[in-house]
């Protein structure tokens, strides 16, 4: 894509998602997350009606009377958008490819955080970590940040979200705000997820299209696999042949729905056709 090509889209994005972020996510997003993150601010003596759980022991033993200490909400937080930009990702059956949903939906939520002035950082994975951008303000980050989304080309094609759970668990020392957008059409990411999610607040977005549920009847077909590059013909006239794709990709659903619930974190669902809008509306109101 030449440079003019790339920055219309990247303009095309912008309008859209920044309208979006400002008139219908910008508040959803701030009573969402607002008071995740607590600091410090002093101690005070103790009053009628405070907690015990915040005394301040250490004080309260050097002035022989209770001291309480004193949090107030962190006025800046941190969003970190994990994008996975494996092979499977270019995969649509109509006009919309699921990144390019997954690049809306990631602009959506940067631009929701930029107006509540927080940081905004991106991990663009595959089975390795592809590209990492610490967290920044500004609306010229999110500019790089959606042009990173659009043009950068990974070199590997297949998917390991354990690896990007870990790396970002080693990564981001502060507890931020994550969001997760894949297909999810892998597994044995659950034991990193919990650990993730422990320091964090998590939310999984799964991003599909309606050919991916089930296989058709359509005789024999030359099926390539996008991650591995494996071809193989397939009968997909038998039952039992679609019968078991279905239960494959129902076990992969089923396996990122438990997994993000057990861990504690929140996840929804979208198909490229629907709208996300919806679905994100939905959720944020949900928590």
């Amino acid at each position: 894509m030449d440079t003019k090509s790339l920055l219309k889209k990247v303009r095309k994005i912008e309008i859209k998602t920044r309208r979006l972020s400002d008139h219908v996510f910008g508040g959803e997003y701030h009573s969402t997350f607002k008071g995740r993150g607590m600091t410090f601010s002093e101690v005070r003596a103790y009053q009628f009606g405070d907690d015990v759980r915040s005394i301040d022991w250490n004080v309260t033993a050097r002035y022989n009377e209770p001291f309480v200490k004193v949090f107030e909400e962190e006025r800046e937080l941190t969003m970190m958008l994990l994008v996975d930009i494996s092979e499977s990702t270019a995969f649509g059956t109509r006009e919309t490819f699921k990144k390019d949903i997954i690049t809306e939906m990631a602009a959506t939520l940067a631009f929701s955080a930029t107006k509540n002035n927080d940081k905004i950082g991106l991990m663009l994975f595959s089975d390795q970590i592809e590209l990492y951008i610490p967290p920044k303000k500004g609306r010229m980050h999110v500019l790089r940040i959606i042009r990173e989304l659009i043009e950068f080309k990974p070199s590997n094609k297949t998917t390991n979200l354990s690896k990007a759970f870990k790396y970002l668990i080693d990564m981001m020392k502060k507890k931020a705000i994550v969001f997760v957008l894949s297909d999810f059409l892998t597994d044995d990411y659950e034991h990193t997820l919990k650990i993730l999610g422990q320091k964090h607040d998590v939310t999984g977005i799964r991003i599909y299209d309606e050919r991916e549920e089930e296989l058709p009847n359509l005789g024999m077909v030359q099926m390539k696999d996008a991650e591995s590059g494996k071809a193989m013909w397939v009968n997909t006239s038998s039952k039992s042949t679609r019968k078991g794709y279905t239960k494959y990709y129902r076990d992969r659903v089923d396996y990122f729905q438990r997994a993000f619930k057990l861990s504690g974190s929140g996840f929804l669902s979208t198909r490229v056709d629907q709208n996300y809008v919806i679905k994100l509306l939905g959720y944020f109101k949900s928590r």
